[in-house]
């Protein structure tokens, strides 16, 4: 907003220069964009007297005056104006003055042969018009020469332009920052308070239909006014604001929104035809010529006032062109009123038509001062269009909120870090315009309707404190000293997974999260970007699958490589997300080996890559075969458990999608739940256990079992009977064929004891006895050692 500082100083007193009073308001929020210095505009310009006016002996268009400023010498000035003439007051900027608009010093010159010795000025020159016939002048019979022209053509004032914070719409008026300066300065505010005049009702009638769009509509009708050009102060003034002055009726309501940010507007009785004006909402498809000339078409969600049932007016945007104020216009209805912001809005932005009323309405009006600004209209004008009220109507269903904050000083000076006396807080908050009641431990703060919006906690009360008293007053308290930065449990643990997958010979990938519907439970997506990326992964090794492919079809083989990643599952209580960690295994991890001694990758050298990956943590694995995935070979796939909880799935690459894929069949994958990795890394920590000084004692125990019965519940059988001198058990060979009986398999483990002593041959035997037993009981083996 466009803020004039003469006009301010008419309604609170201050002492502060412009550029003082821009850091007042900056600081206190409110930021002045800019500061139009106007007395800069004709600093050194003064009246002057044209006493000869003689044609230029050598140019036609050009002039010669002898021009009196008062200082005993008469100027000659060489002028190209075509209204210059003997006998007029004009502006004149001697020699030596500087005009900033035009970026002009005036110096002696000679033009055409003649000396000039300064210039008559018009008002394009001084700032005031873009163009210009011709020298500015004076209307005055007689003036003081040498007088200082600033005063005479209102450029004795500065502009600050005032940006304000969309929450504070009582900023949008002189009334609202004139309260904020108040506050700031301790000047003492003059608000431009009218008693309204009494006005009976007469024939006119208002009528809401929408009580919720519309609180309040008021409607005065005004007789005998005489349109016609504003007074010069009242255009001045609307000038500086930057609106431009249409006639005097319609600068009034301009003035008044101006003023108190209360829009208003003029209708012409005579073409209202009608005696009540209502407000409702369109109806689709209405028409509505509004005042820019443009015929608009309505939809039910742009609210209306209506003479009779024929729209006038898009309430709070733009009144109608068939009603407008014009030369002829003798009676007039001034219509007050306060609309809901959301509604006036959705008009404005519907048809990209911003104007200063839906500007002040979309932010929200004060319904308290609406009387105030309808007593100030009708006040000016009778004086500057000689109106009358005779008839006024009013339709009201605005609440009378009485909202009342709390406000505690401790509470304040815990927020701020520095206690301010009860005396000042009340004090600044008076200053404000709040109603302050004390009391022992808290203030009861009644918030002013200007305020209503934007004022509703005890914490907006203290930031309104703050701002008054000023930031600056406030030390800075530095927080105390952070102790050094760590990585949360699940982050550390999960760039150790990383480091370990690098380090086992796989490359980390990232793929997309999104992915095509495949899944037995899906995650789909309401707004996919594609058909073919329509849901959530719900597993990581589709995503590696693909990686592998098009790595494959460049030639970037063998491929080895891992993800770190977050997959989406469907579960009664909803979709969740669950850490996972994903490995796509394919081609000989060494290539080149001129000895050939590297043996085929296949389903245990995969595992032992995940082996070597868990390893740091001696986590203890049970490989259980699963056939729950048709995308891996039903006799080559093995779900991982600990505990009883499943951790994930190894297995080989099923034939058949191998083929679909263009991939070799020994392809291995694995997927693994990382969230219960972490969980389980969280619970069983790593013990350090150093070397021990005592020499190992190793056994072999070989034995025919039959197929099905895994090597790990062989394993889990020896670590238990083997407890607690078993240091390690390890399978050593498997074989089938020729000599082994028809259904089972010769397998052969190596055991290594150990303890605090050296073990004795019989304690070493007790042992391994105990778990030769233990086989033979419960998987009922052929013991062969």
């Amino acid at each position: 907003m466009r803020v004039s500082f003469n006009w301010l100083q008419e309604y609170v007193e201050f002492d502060f220069t412009p550029s003082e009073l821009a850091e007042k308001l900056t600081m206190a929020g409110f930021e002045v964009e800019h500061i139009e210095d106007r007395r800069t505009w004709a600093a050194g310009v003064v009246v002057g007297r044209v006493l000869e006016c003689a044609p230029h002996p050598q140019a036609d268009r050009l002039r010669v005056c002898r021009v009196d400023i008062g200082t005993g010498r008469l100027l000659n000035i060489v002028c190209g104006a075509p209204n210059a003439r003997a006998g007029i007051y004009a502006p004149v900027a001697p020699v030596g003055t500087y005009l900033p608009i035009k970026d002009l010093k005036l110096r002696a010159a000679s033009i055409r042969g003649v000396p000039s010795e300064g210039m008559l000025c018009s008002l394009e020159e001084l700032g005031l018009e873009k163009t210009s016939e011709g020298i500015h002048i004076f209307p005055e019979a007689s003036l003081p020469l040498g007088l200082d022209v600033g005063p005479l053509l209102g450029l004795d004032d500065a502009i600050l332009e005032v940006a304000s914070t969309a929450n504070r719409a009582d900023a949008l008026s002189m009334v609202g920052i004139a309260r904020e300066v108040a506050a700031l300065t301790g000047g003492i505010l003059r608000l431009p308070l009218v008693d309204a005049p009494l006005v009976p009702r007469g024939d006119l009638a208002a009528r809401i239909t929408e009580p919720e769009a519309c609180p309040v509509y008021t409607a005065t009708l005004l007789e005998e006014a005489a349109v016609g050009p504003a007074p010069d102060w009242l255009r001045e003034r609307l000038e500086k604001a930057g609106m431009r002055s249409i006639n005097n009726v319609v600068d009034v309501t301009n003035y008044v929104l101006l003023e108190w940010g209360q829009p208003l507007h003029a209708f012409d009785a005579d073409r209202l035809a009608a005696g009540t004006l209502g407000v409702r909402f369109a109806h689709k498809g209405e028409q509505l010529l509004t005042l820019d000339g443009t015929d608009r078409s309505l939809t039910a969600a742009n609210l209306l006032i209506t003479a009779g049932e024929r729209p006038v007016a898009l309430a709070g945007v733009m009144g109608g062109e068939a009603t407008e104020v014009n030369a002829q216009t003798r009676r007039i209805v001034l219509e007050a009123a306060i609309f809901d912001p959301p509604t006036i809005r959705r008009s404005a932005r519907v048809f990209a038509l911003r104007t200063e009323a839906s500007a002040r309405y979309e932010r929200g009006v004060d319904a308290s001062a609406l009387e105030h600004a309808l007593g100030r209209a009708l006040q000016l004008l009778a004086d500057c269009a000689g109106a009358r009220a005779v008839a006024q109507a009013s339709d009201d269903y605005r609440r009378r909120e009485n909202r009342v904050v709390s406000l505690r000083p401790e509470r304040l000076g815990q927020i701020l870090g520095e206690d301010i006396p009860d005396a000042e807080i009340a004090q600044v908050l008076k200053n404000l315009g709040f109603d302050v009641q004390p009391g022992p431990q808290e203030f009861a703060v009644i918030v002013p309707g200007h305020r209503l919006r934007d004022i509703e906690r005890e914490i907006d009360l203290i930031e309104e404190v703050a701002r008054v008293v000023g930031y600056d007053r406030f030390p800075p308290t530095l927080p105390p000293p952070a102790d050094g930065g760590y990585l949360p449990f699940e982050d550390f643990i999960e760039r150790q997974v990383r480091s370990l997958c690098q380090g086992a010979g796989l490359t980390e990938v990232v793929t997309y999260s999104l992915a095509p519907d495949r899944d037995q439970q899906p995650v789909a997506l309401s707004n996919p970007l594609s058909t073919e990326l329509n849901s959530l992964r719900t597993n990581l090794i589709d995503g590696l699958l693909e990686t592998l492919r098009f790595n494959r079809s460049q030639g970037n083989m063998p491929f080895h490589a891992f993800e770190v990643g977050v997959v989406f599952l469907r579960s009664d209580e909803g979709i969740f997300e669950s850490g996972r960690l994903g490995a796509v295994l394919c081609g000989e991890p060494a290539v080149g080996d001129w000895q050939k001694i590297t043996p085929p990758f296949d389903w245990f050298a995969a595992k032992g890559v995940l082996a070597a990956i868990l390893q740091p943590w001696q986590i203890e694995v049970e490989y259980q075969a699963d056939r729950r995935d048709e995308r891996l070979h039903p006799g080559r796939t093995a779900s991982l458990w600990v505990s009883g909880e499943r951790l994930g799935t190894l297995g080989q690459l099923h034939p058949r999608l191998a083929s679909r894929l263009d991939l070799p069949e020994q392809t291995f994958v694995f997927e693994i739940d990382l969230d219960f990795l972490i969980d389980l890394v969280r619970e069983r920590p790593v013990e350090f256990r150093s070397f021990s000084p005592f020499p190992p004692a190793a056994r072999d125990l070989s034995f025919y079992a039959r197929e099905g019965i895994t090597v790990f519940e062989f394993e889990r059988l020896i670590r238990e009977q083997g407890a607690p001198l078993l240091e390690s058990v390890v399978l050593l060979d498997e074989f089938k064929g020729q000599g082994v009986p028809a259904g089972c398999r010769s397998l052969a483990f190596r055991m290594v004891y150990r303890s605090d002593h050296t073990l004795t041959e019989e304690e070493i035997t007790a042992v391994h006895q105990r778990v030769r037993q233990a086989l033979a009981e419960r998987y009922s083996v052929d013991l062969r050692s």
